[in-house]
């Protein structure tokens, strides 16, 4: 058994959650051999779906792939559950979903279990984890889940960024996330646009329009970064008083509007804007007699 389960709750929660599955049932090298040790079998029927599940989208191919597997080879890694309180018999699943659901798909009665007592905080951490370090979570559940951290338990994004194993820049750059019109938060979720694309689309005039190109064109993220560049307009200095006082003076002066340019040590531009070659003439002949 893992030694983090002789450790008493402060001493795990002061090292915190970061090594997920791996700090209550061991890690790869060690877990068939925890499994056998601490986990239990319980009939399929005793589980319950997590409430707090930041996965939400469960493709079904993948969990037909996975009920294959499970009929040859059986549940290799036990499900994580804890006893649902007031309830006889019943379990709610803290990480292992996917392989309940693959289990029930593969006709099995009984599943292999670890059951642990955890609190809300605790088991909403592991799902995140599990999910994580899987892979398991689009852009959006996984910021999600780092806001039902914040807002559930009241988490900073330190808290979030040391328990996840992240760096806070990565917590708060996926938050951004959820500023994203939920239209395209949906492609996002349905893997039509990747983080980095998402990402491409904070700050943008009109990121569903842009999504929309991005999928069209096939943009890879660089792509998208380089037209998101290009379209960012870049603002205009403000022209001081003597400036604009000089423009309307000649403006009133040749009777068409007229810009003066800066550009600095390098001089400037002074633009008189016609409609017809009678102004320009006109221009000319003023200039001529001046």
């Amino acid at each position: 058994m893992s030694m983090e389960l002789n450790r008493k709750p402060d001493e795990v929660r002061q090292r915190g959650l970061g090594r997920g599955l791996s700090a209550l049932i061991g890690d790869d090298a060690s877990r068939a051999e925890n499994a056998a040790r601490s986990s239990r079998a319980l009939p399929v029927a005793f589980l319950r779906p997590n409430r707090l599940q930041p996965r939400k989208n469960f493709s079904i191919d993948e969990l037909n792939d996975l009920a294959n597997s499970i009929r040859e080879k059986g549940v290799l890694q036990p499900i994580l559950v804890r006893p649902i309180k007031g309830e006889a018999d019943a379990y709610e699943i803290v990480a292992g979903e996917r392989r309940w659901r693959a289990a029930q798909l593969a006709k099995l009665h009984d599943v292999p279990v670890v059951v642990r007592e955890l609190t809300d905080g605790e088991s909403l951490e592991l799902a995140i984890i599990e999910n994580i370090q899987r892979a398991d979570l689009n852009a959006v559940e996984e910021a999600s889940a780092y806001r039902e951290l914040m807002d559930r338990f009241s988490y900073t994004q330190d808290r979030v960024a040391q328990e996840v194993g992240k760096s806070r820049s990565h917590i708060a750059n996926t938050l951004r996330l959820l500023k994203l019109p939920e239209s395209v938060q949906t492609m996002i979720r349905s893997g039509a646009l990747t983080a980095g694309h998402a990402r491409t689309l904070i700050g943008a005039a009109d990121p569903e329009a842009r999504a929309h190109e991005i999928v069209a064109s096939s943009l890879n993220v660089r792509q998208a970064e380089q037209r998101s560049e290009a379209k960012v307009a870049k603002p205009k200095p403000e022209k001081d008083p003597d400036t604009k006082a000089l423009e309307a003076n000649l403006t009133n002066l040749l009777g068409l509007k007229v810009q003066i340019v800066d550009k600095g040590e390098v001089g400037g531009e002074l633009r008189v804007a016609y409609k017809t070659l009678e102004q320009l003439d006109d221009v000319c002949r003023r200039l001529s007699k001046n």
